[in-house]
């Protein structure tokens, strides 16, 4: 199973505790990448690069999961890394398919979108998925080669 950084900003900070207690629990090495108080006023987009510049670091054998108010803003700013595929969900569905047709390695969620024992219910199934060559690979080769010329 992977290694899981996780980050959030301070609007995210009891969602991100919980997670990393469940995931804690499961077994799941976790790496907390902050914030880790209300009070704190680092911008999401900061978070974003501490977590997805450890997943870069490690070859992109970890994955990362960024919480924010709507996951939204975590998404956005997690895309902006080479190599990095962030997808925001809040449903099963969606986090099942992030990894089975798009290779997702970062999951973000909304704490002000979905409650604490629906994000347990996502991140329990998203860990336990992986990417498998199929009928899938050349859309995510085609999103990898758009990323290629568009990230130099």
């Amino acid at each position: 199973m992977h290694t899981i950084v996780i980050g959030c900003d301070n609007a995210a900070v009891p969602m991100k505790n919980m997670l990393i207690k469940f995931l804690e629990s499961k077994g799941v090495a976790v790496e907390n990448k902050g914030c880790d108080s209300a009070d704190d006023p680092t911008n999401y987009p900061s978070v974003a690069k501490k977590v997805c510049q450890a997943i870069i670091e490690s070859g992109y054998t970890k994955r990362g999961i960024l919480v924010c108010g709507t996951g939204i803003g975590m998404a956005m700013s997690a895309n902006k890394f080479k190599g990095i595929r962030a997808a925001c969900c809040h449903d099963n569905f969606s986090a099942e398919r992030s990894i089975l047709s798009n290779n997702a390695n970062v999951l973000t969620m909304g704490e002000r979108v979905i409650g604490h024992e629906l994000a347990k219910k996502i991140v329990g199934e998203w860990i336990t998925l992986e990417f498998k060559e199929g009928p899938s690979s050349p859309k995510v080769q085609e999103i990898i080669a758009i990323e290629n010329a568009n990230m130099k």
